[in-house]
C-alpha cells in the first residue's frame, strides 16, 4: 500500500481532499451532502486512509506535531473575533436566557445519562473527555469540539465515535426542524405567540450579516489576519506554558499546557472581538479554512476500527 513519506505531500493531500469535497458539495449539489456534510466525509475518509497505512510514516507524524496545535489556537482566536458581547446583548434578556437554559439542560442530560452508558461507550477513563468535547460541540459548534480535543485528554477512537454521534443527531434534528417549519404559523396561532420581537431580532442579525458581506477582503486583509492569528497562536502557547508552570507550583498541575493555552487564547479572542480587530473582513473564511485543516489533521491519526462502539454512542446521544 502507498505510504506518504514526505511532509509537504502529506499536507498537500489533506488540503486537496478537503477542498475537493467542498467543491463537490458546491458544484454538484449531491443530496448526500445534505445528509452527511463534507466535514464528516473529510474525517471518515482520512480515517480510512490512516487505517490503510497511507499516513504511517515519520514524516507525516512530524508534520502533524508541527501543525496541529499551532493551527488550532489560530483557529480559536479567529473564530472568536466575531463574538462581540455588545452584539450579543442586543438579542435581549429572553433570548440569552433561552440559550443558557438550553446549555444547562444539555449539561443535565449528559451528566445524568453518561454513568448509565459509560461502560458500553468504552469505559469512563477512555470516553469522559470525548463526551465533554461532544457537549462543547452541541453548545457552540464543531470548532468548540476541535478545541476541546487539545484542551482535554481526548482519546482518538472515542473522539471518532463522538463525531459520528454528532453527525447523526445533527442530521435528525435538522430534518425535524425543516419538517416543523411548515407548521410554524399554525403553532403560533394556536399558542397565541407574539413573534414581533423575535422577527425584529432576526432582521437585525441579518442586517449585521449583510454589512459584513459588503466589506470584501483584500489580499492585505488576508495576509494581516493570517499573520496576526499565527503570532497569537505562538504567543498563547508560550503564555500557556508559563501558566502551567505557575499553577503546577501551587499544586494545580491538572491544568496542563493545553488547557491553559486554550483558556488564554479564548479570553484574548473575546477581548479583541470588542476592538477594531473584530470588524476585520475574511474572518469567517479564514476560520473555516483553519477548521477544515485541523479536522483533517485530527482524522489522519484515527482508525476506522475506533468506530466499533459508534452505534452505542448514537443511542446515548438520542
Amino acid at each position: 500500500m502507498l505510504t506518504i513519506t514526505n511532509s509537504f505531500v502529506y499536507i498537500a493531500f489533506l488540503m486537496f481532499l478537503a477542498g475537493g469535497l467542498l467543491a463537490l458539495e458546491k458544484y454538484t449539489k449531491w443530496r448526500v451532502f445534505n445528509v452527511i456534510p463534507p466535514l464528516v466525509w473529510i474525517y471518515v475518509l482520512n480515517m480510512v486512509f490512516c487505517t490503510m497505512g497511507v499516513y504511517a510514516s515519520d514524516a507525516c507524524s512530524a508534520a502533524y506535531s508541527a501543525l496541529k496545535n499551532n493551527l488550532l489556537y489560530a483557529m480559536i482566536f479567529v473564530m472568536l473575533l466575531r463574538c462581540d458581547f455588545r452584539r450579543l446583548a442586543k438579542l435581549g434578556g429572553r433570548m440569552i436566557a433561552i440559550f443558557l437554559g438550553c446549555t444547562f439542560t444539555l449539561a443535565i442530560g449528559f451528566l445524568v445519562f453518561y454513568p448509565l452508558f459509560m461502560n458500553v461507550l468504552g469505559g469512563g477513563e477512555k470516553t469522559w473527555a470525548a463526551v465533554a468535547a461532544l457537549y462543547a460541540s452541541w453548545v457552540g459548534g464543531s470548532a468548540n469540539m476541535a478545541a476541546m480535543q487539545d484542551a482535554l485528554p481526548v482519546d482518538g477512537g472515542a473522539y471518532s465515535c463522538a463525531l459520528a454521534l454528532d453527525t447523526v443527531c445533527y442530521s435528525v434534528w435538522i430534518a425535524l426542524l425543516l419538517l416543523a417549519v411548515r407548521y410554524a404559523k399554525k403553532w403560533n396561532n394556536a399558542v397565541k405567540a407574539n413573534t414581533k420581537g423575535l422577527d425584529a431580532i432576526a432582521a437585525a442579525a441579518n442586517e449585521e450579516v449583510e454589512k459584513s458581506k459588503a466589506h470584501k477582503a483584500t489580499s492585505s486583509d488576508w495576509i494581516f489576519l493570517i499573520g496576526l492569528s499565527l503570532i497569537v497562536s505562538a504567543i498563547s502557547q508560550w503564555v500557556g506554558a508559563q501558566m502551567n508552570v505557575g499553577l503546577a507550583s501551587v499544586g494545580l498541575d491538572m491544568f496542563d499546557k493545553g488547557t491553559c493555552t486554550t483558556v488564554f487564547v479564548t479570553i484574548l479572542g473575546l477581548v479583541c472581538a470588542m476592538s477594531p480587530l473584530g470588524k476585520l473582513p475574511a474572518v469567517e473564511e479564514l476560520s473555516n479554512i483553519y477548521l477544515y485543516a485541523v479536522v483533517s489533521l485530527l482524522a489522519s491519526t484515527a482508525s476506522v476500527t475506533d468506530l466499533i462502539s459508534a452505534p452505542m454512542w448514537v443511542v446515548y446521544g438520542m
